[in-house]
């Protein structure tokens, strides 16, 4: 069934398909500041549950695993503070509540107007991931996170995937009445499945579930759905999204490294018991270290999409793979992979990926002579530059993985200090996004389930 991307700077969210798989995005568009649409966010709401304190309040100060690091040339004070500046910043611009119904929000990705087909699209369950991560992650920092927190879970249950209602539709917009509804059709997408339900695992931890939600329960209820309906049955690799059946002998074999979260994989089989989580997590680096050992062994790159062949080894899909030339290149999708192949070693000491993050670090540091501002927004997998635009969801990424080897000290300094100084207006929604969570991870405060 035909599938058509537009090419946009701000999210892995696809757009305008009929099957509603969402799975790209790409290069960079220049938007005015001035066609942005401003709804502010409201503090509080009628119908909601008293907040309970946080248990985790931000700042945690995690140790992550022996030998890696922190930025050196700022106190943990001045990071956090950081941090709170951008979270506060991306707040005021994406979070927002629902017009007509007051105890539900949504992560508003579309605030920028990159996308204008279909028109009035406000979210989609990539942003409402992040959102539910950030504000599980910025309790204690922010009052309100609880109230923002459910406000995002009431909304996601009331747009439930038509595949199974424990997963998330994966858009909405609003109709010509002021409704939000379900846009372009009502499958979901692996990586706001994944944050979704990693999120409430967070807030079970964060505010327990004695609640009006019983985040632990909904958590598990979710993650069996993804096993059952996001992942391979028989290869057990990370799929595309509920649309995207087993038998489907195009996009069966598919799958996003932007969504291999590995220390997700593992969190997942902590909650539920479940031993089939580990043979997604053997997979998911099989995956990594065969795609790199093959096809990008200088560079360590991660293209946007993989296919498992008819031999049994994964490969970089095709250009246009989902109509978009660069599928089999590191772009949109893939520059995420640094932040979430890193954060699994950071917490978990799993070395299975860790050759592919030095060679990758190694090789960007190489490429742009250690100045981040030559970090460009799109290359092949053998390192030559696609899109020369810097972004900050291309430079963010990289350091977290710079935190894997103290070789990396004046590196992942300059990649902070680009991060910091990078204002929340000259970018967008998925820049924004993943910069907060990548700074999260940098400054010590991405604690896990387990601790």
């Amino acid at each position: 069934m035909k599938k058509r991307l537009l090419e946009l700077s701000t999210c892995a969210c696809l757009l305008g398909t009929l099957i509603a798989g969402p799975v790209t995005a790409s290069a960079q568009e220049n938007v005015p500041a001035s066609s942005i649409q401003t709804e502010p966010v409201y503090e509080g709401s009628s119908n909601v549950s008293i907040a309970a304190s946080a248990l985790k309040p931000f700042p945690q100060h995690v140790s992550y695993i022996s030998g890696t690091i922190k930025p050196s040339h700022f106190t943990q004070d001045q990071m956090d503070q950081q941090v709170k500046k951008k979270y506060d910043e991306w707040k005021s611009r994406y979070l927002i509540k629902h017009p007509k119904i007051s105890n539900q929000y949504y992560v508003f990705y579309n605030r920028e107007n990159i996308v204008d087909d279909p028109k009035n699209v406000v979210s989609c369950s990539e942003g409402h991931g992040y959102g539910m991560l950030i504000t599980a992650y910025m309790a204690g920092h922010d009052a309100s996170a609880q109230t923002y927190f459910d406000g995002l879970y009431r909304f996601y249950k009331a747009h439930p995937s038509s595949a199974d209602p424990a997963l998330m539709a994966w858009q909405q917009a609003k109709d010509s009445s002021g409704n939000i509804v379900d846009s372009s059709g009502s499958y979901s997408a692996t990586d706001g499945d994944m944050d979704i339900a990693y999120s409430l695992l967070l807030a079970d931890k964060q505010w327990g579930s004695s609640g009006e939600v019983n985040y632990k329960s909904e958590a598990v209820k979710m993650i069996n759905a993804i096993l059952k309906r996001d992942v391979h049955a028989k290869q057990f690799h990370l799929k595309l999204g509920d649309w995207a059946s087993d038998s489907d002998s195009k996009y069966g074999p598919g799958t996003r490294p932007s969504d291999f979260m590995l220390h997700q994989l593992k969190a997942f089989k902590a909650a539920t018991g479940n031993a089939d989580w580990d043979k997604v997590s053997d997979t998911t680096y099989k995956i990594i270290n065969s795609v790199y050992k093959k096809h990008s062994p200088k560079t360590g790159l991660l293209p946007d999409f993989v296919v498992r062949k008819s031999d049994g080894t994964y490969a970089p899909a095709p250009d246009k793979y989902l109509e978009e030339p660069t599928d089999d290149e590191y772009s949109w999708n893939s520059c995420r992979t640094p932040w979430r192949i890193a954060t699994d070693y950071l917490i978990s000491g799993d070395t299975r990926a860790l050759e592919q993050l030095r060679q990758m670090n190694g090789w960007i540091q190489s490429a742009t002579g250690g100045k981040p501002a030559k970090i460009g927004s799109g290359y092949d997998l053998k390192g030559n530059v696609k899109k020369a635009d810097h972004a900050i969801a291309f430079t963010a990424p990289f350091a977290v993985s710079a935190m894997i080897d103290s070789s990396n000290q004046q590196w992942l300094n300059k990649l902070w200090s680009d991060i910091v100084d990078s204002p929340t207006s000259d970018s967008y929604y998925f820049d924004n996004s993943i910069r907060l969570l990548s700074m999260i991870v940098v400054s010590g405060n991405w604690w896990t389930p387990g601790e």
